[in-house]
């Protein structure tokens, strides 16, 4: 389907009390437990949520979550953190993801350009308060644009870092106050490829070029083999996480 742009408002959709969308959320937990497959996953977020009630945040590493997704929810939101930061290749991953899926692009924008950050914090916020930069570029959009959703699906897996190793498949956003989903939490990388593969949907290029964790281009380098895969992120830093996740 064709992408759309829209503002970080979220359009109007009504939700469940709150209460009753942890209830949900405990219930889900229970019933899938800690290994159910990725499909069981998402058919149960079929059975208990609407289609304009729930969105897949994906950063074009690769199209795995929103393949998967789809099948079981055509024509989802899948919300693009479009920071102004990212590799050439991620934007081309986006616009493939776009033009083959059926799935719905929805770019999340930060309030200020690049170039309005720039002016208003200085240049290169990235280098020297990462921490800031992730909140204005990622974290506060994607709250604004989780609103109005009941349920998200994420692409987080157990395997890619120590501060990921108990990712449960569903569980209660307290961040952004939605049911949260990570159908692959329990898949390996290499799992990841291979349905890729087999299912011919868009990976990132860097995936092959030793970047197995992919941010924005600024705060990202190859990692060596036998490296953490999420080494390359704000490398040399004491940051590991965002702060979506977390």
């Amino acid at each position: 389907m064709s992408p759309e742009n829209v503002s970080l408002e979220a359009a109007g959709r009504s939700r469940r009390p709150e209460a009753e969308l942890k209830a949900l959320a405990a219930a889900g937990a229970e019933e899938l437990g800690w290994n159910s497959s990725a499909e069981q996953v998402i058919a149960w977020v079929a059975r208990n949520f609407n289609l304009s009630q729930a969105a897949v945040a994906c950063s074009m590493a690769d199209a795995v979550l929103p393949h998967l997704v789809s099948q079981q929810f055509p024509g989802i939101d899948v919300l693009f953190l479009d920071t102004g930061y990212h590799f050439t290749e991620t934007r081309i991953t986006r616009d493939e993801v776009a033009g083959q899926l059926d799935v719905t692009i929805v770019d999340v924008m930060p309030g200020q350009t690049v170039a309005e950050q720039d002016a208003t914090y200085g240049k290169d916020l990235f280098g020297r308060d990462p921490a800031q930069c992730c909140a204005l570029r990622k974290m506060n959009p994607l709250k604004n644009a989780l609103a109005g959703y009941e349920v998200w699906f994420t692409g987080v897996r157990r395997d890619e870092a120590p501060t990921r190793t108990n990712t449960p498949l569903v569980t209660w956003d307290h961040v952004h106050n939605l049911v949260k989903i990570n159908p692959l939490a329990a898949w390996t990388f290499d799992e990841l490829l291979d349905y890729a593969g087999e299912h011919q949907v868009p990976v990132n290029m860097l995936l092959s070029n030793g970047y197995p964790s992919i941010g924005c281009k600024p705060c990202t380098r190859p990692v060596a083999p036998g490296e953490d895969p999420r080494a390359g992120r704000w490398a040399g830093l004491a940051k590991t996480e965002c702060g979506i996740h977390q």
